[in-house]
């Protein structure tokens, strides 16, 4: 589907696609349901990644991806590049930091945080005890997603994917 609507909305349709740019969310959690899908009809290729039992269930998640591992063990595998997208929607500062910090040290284009304002303010807290410097807190996206208001998992997963995809393509000539 990504490829035919590259085709009918300006895209070359000739050659081999471009690979499609991963986004991968630690975190199996309600926002995460609609946001993988949603991101897969996009054009992302979405990866899952929740150790906790409850959560890591593939019928959660048909045709994506999902790891039932450390979300450290998981993405020194995957290797976030520039491009790659992470999000943290685990709602556990334990699952959530761990993987901030590794995308903290990759060069993904956007990393982004669930939780609000207060939440964030901790969290940066806790990463600059790890030795993160404002530089590099100043990549992550927390609260993450566009305000635009919502508060059920669907409003939150548009205004996730919206900045995302607003951040992909800044910069770049229209």
């Amino acid at each position: 589907m990504a490829e035919e609507v590259g085709r009918c909305c300006g895209g070359a349709g000739g050659g081999a696609p471009p690979l499609p740019v991963r986004l991968i969310l630690v975190g199996a959690a309600h926002v995460a349901l609609v946001l993988a899908p949603m991101a897969g009809l996009a054009g992302f290729a979405v990866t899952v990644i929740d150790p906790r039992p409850a959560f890591a269930d593939p019928t959660r998640f048909p045709g994506i991806p999902l790891l039932a591992e450390r979300p450290e063990a998981a993405l020194e595998r995957l290797a976030p590049d520039a491009e790659t997208a992470l999000v943290t929607l685990g709602h556990d500062p334990g699952l959530d930091e761990p993987a901030l910090a590794a995308g903290l040290r990759s060069p993904a284009f956007y990393i982004g945080a669930l939780g609000s304002a207060r939440t964030q303010e901790r969290r940066l807290g806790r990463l600059r005890e790890m030795g993160f410097g404002a530089a590099d807190l100043a990549r992550i996206h927390g609260p993450v997603g566009l305000p635009l208001g919502g508060r059920a998992p669907a409003e939150i997963a548009v205004s996730i994917l919206a900045e995302i995809i607003r951040e992909r393509h800044r910069g770049k000539a229209a």
